[in-house]
């Protein structure tokens, strides 16, 4: 059997439906546009995957830089239904004007990226870290330019294939941002929403962008960074950045200025750089996500007792063997991260969009 949760389907549906589809592999689910609400696939393979990455998270710095790949895989393959049902297909945060809903500011902040890029028509433009392609989809509709999206997940890329079936100017790689199958020189633009932050190594992996772009081609982004108020020397600081890792399947954190000097020392013409979670309204902080004020049906599953709600309620199906064993795990790491999300935000110590703009200059 499947668990399905779902804010827009009676009781009855849901059941109907976990019965109808218990026999189809994950894979098939997560293809059909109609069930993004699929949390599980009953497995077996579940808990081990859970405590691998768990191990990988556990290990030294140098495993976790070796072996990202497995790390990244193991975890995406734990939560990206976790993520679409309570997030919605733009996996990222954005920054808030009052009175602004959450799925307006995600849409704004993916508009602000693709205007600082200079997108034209017939650009060809690379989506590095692409997700299910919930951003792409909405980018590749405002700008008439062809769009590739980039993706190390395998079934994300499945998945990002079905949501962008109607839009015809976009295609997908499955593929290493650290090691991208194009020829040089062969992009017009590209950019990264929040997903650089699990590159293992910076620079090695904005040299490999560098590469891929024509001369004069402009690279933006999103990066999730320690600022400078982060003091490693402080236990709660450092007890932020290691649970916020757990939770998204990071090697490290990089600071701003990492950021910036790494992109400076692949080649790139710095343009732009700055923390734009400043620019939220200061009674909407890009973290009011997960806090739960004034939660609208939609946005329960984000807040506080929507994801108490969903822990229970694994605890309760993991018991009588309805989801897989580990599935209340992965529930637990999510909200330890989400707490330490919030957390990162209300001391300043942490953001998830550190904005850059850079360039590859004329001559190279």
């Amino acid at each position: 059997y499947y668990l399905l949760l779902s804010l827009s389907s009676s009781s009855s549906e849901v059941l109907q439906e976990a019965h109808n589809q218990n026999n189809f592999e994950f894979s098939k689910m997560a293809a059909n546009p109609h069930n993004s609400r699929v949390i599980f696939a009953r497995s077996d393979e579940t808990k081990t995957v859970v405590e691998e990455y768990i191990d990988f998270q556990e290990g030294s710095l140098e495993d976790r830089q070796v072996g990202y790949k497995s790390m990244i895989c193991n975890f995406y393959d734990l939560v990206t239904n976790f993520y679409e049902f309570a997030w919605g297909q733009s996996f990222h945060f954005a920054p808030r004007n009052k009175g602004e809903s959450f799925k307006d500011s995600l849409l704004r902040h993916q508009r602000f990226l693709g205007d600082h890029l200079s997108l034209k028509p017939g650009f060809r433009v690379i989506d590095l870290g692409c997700g299910v392609g919930g951003p792409l989809r909405n980018i590749a509709r405002w700008y008439e330019s062809d769009f590739v999206g980039l993706n190390l997940h395998s079934k994300q890329i499945e998945r990002a294939k079905v949501i962008n079936k109607t839009n015809k100017n976009t295609s997908f790689i499955t593929a290493d941002f650290m090691n991208v199958p194009e020829e040089d020189e062969s992009f017009d633009a590209a950019y990264s929403i929040e997903a650089m932050c699990h590159a293992p190594d910076k620079i090695a992996a904005f040299r490999e962008v560098w590469r891929i772009l024509k001369p004069g081609s402009f690279f933006g982004g999103y990066d999730w960074c320690i600022n400078e108020n982060f003091d490693p020397a402080n236990e709660e600081h450092m007890q932020i950045k290691k649970n916020i890792m757990l939770g998204n399947a990071l090697p490290d954190i990089a600071s701003t200025t990492e950021v910036s000097n790494a992109l400076k020392e692949a080649g790139f013409e710095l343009i732009k750089a700055e923390d734009v979670a400043y620019n939220s309204h200061p009674n909407f902080p890009w973290s009011r996500a997960l806090q739960g004020a004034r939660p609208t049906l939609g946005s329960l599953p984000r807040t506080p007792i929507g994801r108490a709600l969903t822990n229970a309620f694994l605890r309760v199906t993991e018991r009588i063997g309805m989801v897989p064993k580990g599935a209340r795990n992965v529930s637990n790491f999510l909200n330890t991260t989400a707490d330490a999300l919030v957390r990162g935000g209300e001391t300043d110590v942490f953001t998830p969009m550190f904005f850059f703009l850079a360039r590859k200059p004329e001559s190279t």
